[in-house]
């Protein structure tokens, strides 16, 4: 096993995940089986419990676990499935030794931060290193190791301390060490500033790790004078420092870091059995293949979140991506407005009608509309506002989790006219309880004792949804909720026309609403999350349905989906043929929604683009 430790200096949120991500996706393409792991130095067990404006969204996995975001980078860069165990807390750290302790583990030792913590870190790592992630079942051949927080900050020493270590444990050319270090560019001078970076590297090396290789986080590229000087006041060759400027989108993160030869110092420093010492001519072309294609849309959808944590955009960081996986897909650029929800409610326009008609003036103008998950009763009614709006309007419109309760209320009270009806989180003693909790779920314990990860959802009947997935029959999605809707109405509900055309195994359980196709263009919501698993080049269904009927190619879509279906010899959609397979329906879209021939995918307009289209936000 070849263990990469990729650490962080002078600030927090550098992009260690990208870059730890993007390792792993140039590793993948050089044929090697790759795992990571996230180390979160709080003392939480997990991120469950966390405000979505502290620390952004909860990533939930297929086993249930509540984990960092930057788990959702792995995955979606390395196209792998995670497990709970692959992101390490104090708390989850501490948690075992304290067990350990009262069994009598260490009898007649006195429990310490070394050994007993340490030790207990480096175990973790080398177990979780070998549990396979990929569908083949085959154990990694290198394990990414991500320690969150910058190097010096107190709570991460016992880590810092653990890898010291662990360094000795391994072989030499099994770990390396991977500093990821910010190189400010003060506009006034626009030059490149090397001590911040001699300072982290300063305090890396007197807590007995050495930087192997220094990738240089900056806003424009670095000049060859400004690495030489890093070179010699890091104790690094030239060669391994790597400068990764602001760019175009992340997708070119893996294609920067390759260029630069990280697969030469990879290949020497752990002596890895990589057959290609030099680039072929298709490496990695399905990569840059997807990083033109985002460079060189030009034509734009502007879809509309309505949610409660919009002052942080990393509180929807899977939404987003899922968003932009489709978007691309539809050969659409995507501008993402996020809406408060409070400030779509009446007391909004008497308290600030600015703030409220500005609001409204995004909803209306949006091709489309998501109103992702969340909990608790503030913008609530904001939400319910904006789902009205869509359903009256035929604005197309998803609801994930949350958003599929909120259509329900919003259904019962305005078509069915139960003005009370409501959620038991919000009004316990509703008469119209629509949506109310679980009690198995319900322990006491906030915790991770919501219904969480993977779970089967079966259709029933015919359904948007069902096309988009492929018309199967049953299809397993991830979850994280506490509240459902009540099966008690769901007879009344389907009757008065909103169809829950996905259930559980048991059909007590309500996981996909549709309104009919020739009542609304699309009226969709999900009480799971379907975008945890979104792939750059695997859209979610739910997702790549809002963009298609956003940018009115839905029903062209689907015809020519039905007849253009592609599957590899083992029935399942390989990467090729889904790629194949979605360009091919776009194109036939194209062509059948207008007489004139379709627009080459990856032809660019003039220069004359709008400015709406060349402030678009990136990736």
């Amino acid at each position: 096993m070849k263990y990469i430790l990729v650490t962080g200096g002078v600030i927090s949120g550098i992009g260690k995940g990208v870059i730890a991500s993007s390792i792993g996706t140039i590793l993948k393409h050089c044929g090697l089986h790759v795992t990571s792991i996230k180390i979160d130095p709080y003392i939480n067990i997990d991120a469950g419990t966390f405000s979505p404006f502290e620390h952004g969204e909860v990533f939930v996995l297929d086993d249930g676990g509540e984990v960092d975001l930057d788990l959702g980078n792995y995955e979606r860069f390395l196209d792998v499935t995670l497990h709970r165990a692959n992101n390490i807390t104090t708390g989850k750290i501490y948690q075992q030794v304290i067990e350990c302790e009262r069994r009598g583990d260490y009898l007649g030792k006195t429990v310490q931060v070394v050994p007993h913590i340490t030790d207990a870190i480096q175990e973790w790592v080398m177990n979780v290193g070998k549990v396979p992630v990929t569908e083949d079942g085959k154990e990694p051949e290198v394990c990414i190791i991500e320690l969150g927080g910058t190097i010096g900050d107190i709570e991460g020493m016992p880590f810092v301390e653990a890898f010291r270590q662990f360094q000795f444990r391994v072989p030499h050319e099994s770990f390396c060490c991977v500093h990821v270090s910010l190189v400010p560019q003060p506009k006034s001078t626009g030059e490149s500033k090397t001590k911040p970076t001699q300072a982290s590297v300063k305090e890396l090396r007197g807590s007995g790790l050495s930087p192997d290789l220094i990738v240089c986080r900056s806003e424009m590229p670095i000049i060859d004078e400004v690495k030489q000087k890093i070179s010699n006041f890091c104790h690094v060759k030239p060669d391994r420092v790597i400068c990764i400027h602001d760019c175009t989108s992340t997708y070119r993160v893996p294609l920067m870091l390759e260029e630069q030869g990280l697969i030469q110092f990879i290949r020497e420093r752990l002596q890895l059995d990589i057959a290609i010492p030099t680039r072929p001519k298709k490496f990695m072309w399905k990569w840059r293949d997807l990083a033109d294609r985002h460079d060189n849309v030009r034509k734009v959808v502007e879809i509309a979140l309505v949610g409660k944590y919009t002052q942080l955009e990393d509180a929807y960081a899977s939404v987003t991506k899922a968003l932009q996986h489709s978007a691309l897909f539809v050969n659409r650029r995507l501008i993402l407005s996020y809406i408060e929800a409070t400030s779509l409610e009446e007391a909004t326009k008497i308290e600030n009608p600015v703030k409220y008609h500005q609001a409204w003036q995004i909803l209306c103008r949006s091709e489309g509309v998501i109103v992702p998950g969340g909990f608790g009763k503030r913008g609530m009614e904001g939400k319910i506002a904006a789902v009205t709006w869509c359903r009256t309007t035929r604005k197309p419109f998803l609801g994930v989790c949350l958003g599929l309760q909120a259509a329900v209320i919003e259904f019962t009270r305005n078509v069915m006219n139960w003005k009370e009806a409501n959620t038991t989180e919000i009004d316990p003693d509703t008469p119209y309880p629509v949506v109310v909790d679980m009690p198995e779920h319900n322990s006491g314990q906030m915790g991770g004792t919501m219904r969480l990860g993977k779970r089967t959802t079966i259709f029933h009947g015919d359904s948007i949804l069902k096309k988009l997935y492929g018309n199967v029959g049953a299809i397993d999605e991830r979850h994280r909720h506490r509240y459902e809707v009540n099966p008690e109405f769901v007879d009344k509900i389907e009757k008065a026309g909103l169809h829950f055309v996905g259930r559980d195994e048991t059909e007590t359980r309500m996981e996909i609403m549709e309104l009919p196709i020739s009542t609304h263009p699309y009226f969709v919501a999900t009480q799971y999350h379907p975008e945890y698993i979104s792939r750059p080049l695997k859209p979610s269904p739910p997702y790549l349905g809002l963009l298609l009927a956003a940018v009115g190619k839905l029903q062209p879509y689907l015809t020519n989906a039905m007849a253009s279906s592609t599957t590899s010899e083992d029935g399942e959609n390989s990467d090729e043929d889904m790629v194949g397979m979605l360009r091919r329906n776009i194109s036939n879209v194209s062509l059948s929604a207008s007489s004139a021939p379709a627009t080459p995918h990856l032809t660019v307009k003039s220069p004359t683009q709008s400015q709406t289209d060349a402030q678009a936000p990136i990736l």
